[in-house]
């Protein structure tokens, strides 16, 4: 449909880029599409870091129930309740909605994601080349760095890609911390429903699939470079 000439998803016009053109001089949907790469790479960023941390930690230095159940809840909690909740909190807080609320709220609920793919891959590793690490002399950075984050790479980038797609998409924790003012790319589509989705969309989800495809055919070659074993 991004191809087609019509205006109409029903009819073919023929093959054309019309709607390519058409979406590069859509200053609404450019301005959405930015703001949700933004916060979906600020997010990522975040989710992947504490998320990381906080699975290692879980797994190798403290075993609490109650702290690894709290990490899970946001990646459990309906988005609704989620969203009031973080709403709420942005209003105690005396934190303006707007790109950086709706960044917030996306590194809360990533972090859950990351915790339960890293958590699933520490399970799976061998825990005494780590203690080996020390015994040798190395410190807690070190053997975190040269030893626990190579054996758990294919997990944090998995993680990482999981968060980045599901900030990418997600709508109902953005339309509730993203204020008046400030709109994602699914926002901005929600509100092109109630007038009349135009045929820009098409070519927008076109070059969005192009990319994902892209990002993941280029991640998967990166994690199966990594594993495989050293001659």
């Amino acid at each position: 449909m991004s191809f087609n000439a019509s205006r109409s998803a029903f009819t073919w016009g023929g093959f054309s880029f019309r709607w390519y053109g058409e979406l590069a001089r859509n200053g609404d949907l450019i301005g959405a599409l930015g703001t949700s790469l933004v916060v979906a790479v600020g997010a990522t960023v975040v989710a992947t870091v504490l998320g990381t941390t906080l699975a290692v930690g879980l797994a190798r230095h403290l075993r609490s129930t109650a702290l690894e159940a709290a990490s899970m809840a946001p990646g459990i909690l309906p988005d609704l309740v989620l969203a009031i909740g973080l709403l709420s909190f942005f209003t105690l807080a005396s934190i303006p909605t707007g790109t950086l609320s709706v960044l917030i709220a996306h590194s809360v609920f990533g972090t859950a994601f990351v915790v339960a793919v890293v958590r699933a891959r520490l399970n799976g590793t061998d825990a005494s080349l780590e203690e080996a690490s020390r015994d040798l002399g190395a410190n807690a950075a070190t053997t975190f760095l040269r030893v626990t984050l190579p054996s758990i790479a294919p997990a944090v980038v998995a993680g990482a890609l999981l968060v980045f797609t599901l900030s990418l998409d997600e709508f109902v924790i953005a339309y509730f911390t993203a204020g008046p003012t400030t709109q994602t790319l699914p926002i901005a589509i929600y509100a092109m429903v109630r007038t009349g989705v135009t045929p820009e969309i098409n070519a927008l989800a076109t070059v969005l699939i192009a990319i994902t495809v892209t990002v993941i055919v280029v991640a998967a070659r990166a994690v199966r470079r990594t594993e495989k074993p050293a001659p």
